[in-house]
């Protein structure tokens, strides 16, 4: 009774949000997503086991957020749905494929016990799922509504900054791999908006996101020094970008993909 009471209070509470601004529904959603991943770091230390309660936050706000978007009959407004683009406009999605694997690029390594690393994996594909809609998704489409430019540039630097919490939320990020993390991120957040503002859908950016992040406990992190780390990162951006120019040139330019209306 209690569980049941609490879910459709929470219902109440998001669509009542969402329905005085989308902006604000996505910016709420930003800090709630923020704060949460920023104590799950001490408190699964205290656990003892690596990610168990970014899990635990993550697959709730994964639940949560899919079944609202249902039960919205927002699921193509937020392009959870399949593109009508040809596989072959996006080049096969190659580049995806090698951005996914770019964790591995210097050698593969078990860098934590197996719960913990089914922990971390669980935690990585939720993840890509919210980022994916809470950027890209309820961000861009607030902002979209104005200017659509300025929403792409403003998703993808905002996504990058987001990252900036790793230096202080205990995960233990140095300050060179943290700048590399950011600008790659402004980097992949402007390549997944074009994808799902051109393509309508945002489905290839959560699978890419979602495996690049959980394939990462695997990383040979022996083998990352400065000077490789940095050369990686720009390797990265240099591949992203480039798809990202490309599709910007060969998907159709039919704007209205882009910008249909939430059902009323």
């Amino acid at each position: 009774g209690i569980s049941i009471t609490g879910g459709r209070e929470m219902k109440k509470w998001l669509n009542r949000l969402y329905e005085k601004s989308e902006l604000r529904f996505a910016l709420v959603w930003i800090v709630i997503y923020c704060a949460a991943n920023s104590f799950a770091n001490p408190i699964s230390e205290a656990i003892g086991i690596d990610s168990s309660a970014a899990l635990l936050f993550n697959a709730i706000f994964t639940i949560v957020l899919f079944m609202w978007i249902k039960e919205k009959g927002l699921m193509q407004y937020y392009g959870l749905c399949s593109t009508d683009v040809s596989a072959g406009k996006f080049l096969w999605y190659v580049p995806l494929i090698l951005f996914m694997s770019r964790n591995l690029w210097l050698g593969f390594a078990v860098n934590l016990p197996a719960v913990d690393t089914v922990c971390y994996i669980l935690s990585m594909l939720c993840v890509g799922f919210l980022e994916e809609v809470i950027f890209r998704g309820f961000l861009f489409r607030a902002l979209a509504k104005e200017n659509v430019n300025q929403a792409i540039i403003i998703t993808s630097v905002t996504f990058g900054l987001g990252h900036i919490l790793n230096l202080f939320n205990g995960s233990g990020m140095d300050l060179i791999a943290n700048i590399c993390q950011v600008i790659g991120a402004i980097s992949c957040g402007f390549l997944f908006v074009i994808i799902f503002y051109r393509g309508g859908s945002l489905i290839p950016c959560i699978i890419a996101h979602s495996v690049n992040n959980a394939v990462s406990v695997f990383a040979n992190e022996a083998e990352f020094t400065v000077e490789k780390r940095l050369l990686l990162s720009v390797v990265n951006m240099v591949i992203v970008i480039a798809y990202a120019l490309i599709l910007c040139r060969t998907l159709p330019k039919d704007k209205n993909k882009g910008a249909v209306q939430a059902p009323k």
